[in-house]
């Protein structure tokens, strides 16, 4: 279990950066008028559509302090927390190296994000942090379509949140509710942000024992499902189900085979650029670490 909780929270901020940037930069437009609308598209597709991750690494700072300063003038607006918890998260797990700064801007996501449902849903506010898991997941269950948004966001920071100090048993004690709420994002839309959704459970699936509720074959098909729904453009569901499912199963044929068809594949496709550059330098890596893993 140890191994295995340890595999998906050093991969948590990976995925969450893939998975959130494509939404991360349009939480302010509704505040700040049709120009600023304008402009958070602008850039939303200039990150997302973009070749080189260093790039975007260097140029995102400033927009993080921007959504600060929103943040700090109107403190209780949802869209600006939200904006803010998925664009601190995904920066953090996906391009900050040292441990204490990672720590730091993903404690800032999980909080504007826990604040961002609070503002929404003052009811799921009261069981975020106390009560039993069985009063949350009922809690989770019934909210309703309308809140996905949301609580996907609230996933993906908590999942980057673990990742950030994997050494805390007690955040990783959380990674049941935080698949409760994607269990409920999937319930809602199994498609939802291009069925990337799936592909976290997929990895959950994957790495957890089967005593604990892992179910490989299950995470396979879900990772596959999320490529699926991608029409083929988004390539990190293969990446991450050769990485997390396929290596726990010792499936190298799997693995090999679907890395090099990641490799082979166009990275640049609307909305996905950014994730397959990354998606196949991971690729690379993998099979290359291959010829020792199996």
């Amino acid at each position: 279990m140890i191994e295995r909780s340890g595999f998906f929270v050093r991969n948590a901020g990976r995925l969450a950066m893939v998975l959130l940037f494509g939404v991360a930069l349009s939480g302010c437009a509704a505040l700040a008028g049709k120009l600023a609308d304008r402009l958070s598209a602008s850039l939303t597709q200039g990150v997302i559509n973009h070749d080189d991750p260093e790039t975007v690494a260097e140029g995102l700072p400033a927009y993080l302090i921007l959504l600060d300063g929103l943040i700090a003038n109107d403190p209780k607006n949802a869209g600006l927390l939200l904006a803010g918890a998925k664009l601190y998260s995904a920066y953090a797990g996906g391009f900050v190296i040292d441990t204490e700064r990672r720590k730091r801007l993903a404690d800032r996501g999980f909080d504007y994000a826990r604040r961002g449902v609070c503002a929404r849903n003052p009811a799921l506010c009261g069981v975020l942090g106390d009560g039993g898991f069985e009063l949350f997941a009922r809690a989770i269950a019934d909210q309703k379509a309308d809140t996905v948004e949301a609580l996907y966001v609230l996933a993906a920071s908590w999942a980057g949140w673990v990742q950030a100090d994997s050494s805390d048993w007690a955040r990783i004690a959380d990674l049941p509710r935080i698949e409760a709420v994607l269990n409920r994002v999937s319930v809602a839309d199994p498609h939802y942000d291009h069925g990337n959704v799936l592909a976290y459970l997929g990895v959950l699936d994957c790495l957890r024992p089967e005593s604990l509720g892992g179910n490989p074959v299950r995470g396979s098909q879900r990772l596959l499902q999320a490529f699926a729904i991608g029409e083929g453009n988004n390539l990190m569901p293969k990446a991450l189900l050769a990485e997390q499912c396929a290596r726990q199963l010792f499936d190298q044929e799997t693995h090999d085979r679907v890395l090099n068809e990641v490799l082979a594949a166009d990275a640049r496709a609307e909305g996905f650029t950014l994730s397959n550059t990354i998606a196949q330098r991971r690729a690379r890596e993998l099979l290359q670490s291959g010829k020792d893993y199996f």
